[in-house]
């Protein structure tokens, strides 16, 4: 109890819990109602939409925590069978997607890649405008690569740090995990 704070008789219930932690009350005021409820979908979001049914799609797998579907837009069908798994958590980005919705994510991922039947494939997630993120829910693909004219293509920018590059960039990610 904080330094001058009094406990009155008639003190009880949440008005006496208030009044003695009023930092951690503030604090659960804010985030409790996240705590108690599952997180909605976005009404104004594609993927939301397929996850919720009001967009027709061919449904895949659907758990508790994600709804997978055969990608049926022309230009974004890189190969025969290519799927999204969408978890049912509306995050712009992974970091911001439970890791229980993430959980469930791959276990799928590895389901579908098994019942493609093809023995080479991706599981791609992008993060933001540069990595190539066009819809602004986290999702998986899972692209089956048949043969080199068809999944996904990847031309990659490679670098060549050096060991002092290397072992700062360790330590920077290693302080932060």
């Amino acid at each position: 109890m904080p330094i001058g704070t009094r406990v009155l008789p008639w003190d009880s219930g949440w008005d006496a819990i208030k009044r003695r932690f009023p930092c951690a009350i503030a604090v659960l005021e804010v985030f409790l109602p996240y705590i108690l409820t599952k997180p909605s979908l976005n009404a104004e979001c594609q993927f939301c939409k397929i996850v919720k049914g009001d967009v027709p799609s061919f449904k895949l797998i659907e758990t508790e925590y994600s709804c997978s579907v055969l990608v049926d837009v022309g230009r974004w069908t890189l190969s025969r069978g290519h799927a999204l798994i969408i978890p049912k958590f509306h995050g712009e980005k992974l970091a911001d997607i439970p890791d229980e919705y993430l959980n469930d994510t791959l276990t799928i991922a590895k389901k579908i890649a098994i019942a493609q039947g093809v023995e080479d494939y991706n599981i791609l997630q992008n993060n933001g405008p540069l990595a190539h993120q066009e819809v602004k829910h986290a999702h998986f693909h899972v692209i089956p690569k048949p043969s080199t004219d068809e999944g996904l293509g990847i031309r990659w920018n490679s670098l060549t740090p050096s060991k002092e590059d290397l072992q700062m960039v360790f330590e920077e990610i290693i302080g932060r995990l």
